[in-house]
């Protein structure tokens, strides 16, 4: 490689590690280790990464002895491949990390099976009669809930003792999502979303209905609040305590993810041309434009997908266009990560915020490690 190339190389190609799929990445999960990272693939397949990097971005720092300016030198080894595991199923599968590194997925005829870091897949005795379109799974109670569209059931870890819960609201179930202490499920059905309490008997605590069919469900940390893309565009947002709930629809394109920022206070949305970030000081339950945080630069590219950052007030966004940048919330100020490539679909951190994981709609999946003092 020559000076002029080295010059050339961007952000991504000094931090990331990158393989190229042969279909799109649809969805990703970090392992409940942060171990391994997994791409569900729309050829029915899992690939998994290790996030251990033989080359980490810290062991190539140099920093000059004369004006002090550090730099990071390109990789010298060839990456490992992608563990890929056999189709499960046609489509990409649903996944739920479980267990320290390994994670549940839907199969074909509503299987669901285990899936370890080797890319060894072992069934488990949880299965319905039908497709499974929802899956979710809450390591601190062992808990996995599933669901076919018309049937929410949960599991124990072991798959020993099963219940349905009781059915609830008309339609068919789109998403399941339990809180950050497994002791809530929230579930997705029709226009409503329904909180159910999991601290002994199953039961029903709230209803929140909303203008279109919720079609996700993302918790704060704190479990105070959820919110929802909806699946004709825009998002939903509802406060716990009381029920009070408001929707976004004001958007470009579709606001396919949304995401929590515990540091910042605030709630993300792709779907606009550029971050949409609102303050839950002020959140916009009477008004879209409440609370409204100015994040990142505009432009003329739609946002894919967005990620929160765990432990500091960043948000991570990914562009139609393959762009991802990373902005601190409420300031306009953005660091490009990588310039161009394939649509992002899919999008999140680590648990320790050190990674961050990236799939394209034409098959590329990516983990970015960033250095410690990059974010100070």
């Amino acid at each position: 490689m020559n000076q002029q190339n080295i010059r050339n190389l961007t952000l991504f190609d000094l931090l990331a590690r990158s393989w190229a799929l042969p279909s799109a990445v649809e969805t990703l999960e970090f392992s409940d280790d942060s171990s391994v990272a997994a791409f569900a693939c729309a050829d029915g397949t899992i690939s998994l990464a290790s996030l251990t990097d033989p080359e980490p971005p810290e062991s190539r720092v140099r920093v000059s002895g004369d004006l002090g300016q550090t730099t990071i030198r390109p990789r010298e080894k060839p990456l490992a491949p992608l563990i890929v595991t056999e189709r499960l199923l046609d489509g990409a599968p649903l996944i739920a990390a479980s267990g320290q590194s390994g994670f549940l997925a839907g199969a074909s005829d509503g299987r669901i099976v285990r899936v370890a870091a080797t890319g060894e897949i072992d069934n488990t005795d949880i299965r319905l009669d039908g497709v499974i379109v929802a899956l979710d799974h809450a390591r601190g109670q062992g808990l996995t809930a599933v669901s076919d569209g018309a049937d929410v059931v949960l599991a124990t870890a072991s798959g020993g003792t099963i219940r349905s819960l009781p059915r609830h609201g008309g339609g068919n179930v789109a998403a399941l999502g339990f809180s950050p202490s497994g002791r809530q499920l929230a579930v997705c059905r029709g226009h409503e979303i329904s909180i159910w309490t999991l601290v002994g008997e199953p039961a029903l605590i709230r209803t929140i209905g909303f203008p279109q069919a919720p079609a996700a469900v993302r918790w704060s940390a704190d479990s105070e609040w959820v919110a929802c893309p909806l699946a004709s565009g825009g998002f939903g947002f509802a406060r716990l305590a009381d029920g009070k709930a408001g929707a976004v629809s004001d958007f470009p394109a579709p606001a396919r993810t949304v995401s929590w920022s515990e540091r910042a206070d605030a709630l993300i949305a792709s779907g606009a041309f550029r971050i949409a970030a609102w303050s839950m000081k002020l959140p916009p339950l009477e008004g879209e434009t409440g609370g409204a945080l100015v994040t990142g630069r505009p432009g003329l590219v739609v946002v894919e997908a967005v990620a929160g950052h765990p432990t500091r007030p960043l948000a991570a966004a990914g562009f139609a266009n393959g762009q991802i940048v990373i902005a601190r919330i409420g300031e306009r100020d953005e660091l490009l990560v990588k310039p161009s490539g394939g649509a992002i679909t899919a999008l999140d951190w680590s648990a320790d915020g050190r990674h961050l994981a990236a799939g394209t709609a034409n098959g590329g999946a990516s983990l970015i490690t960033f250095l410690a003092q990059m974010f100070k």
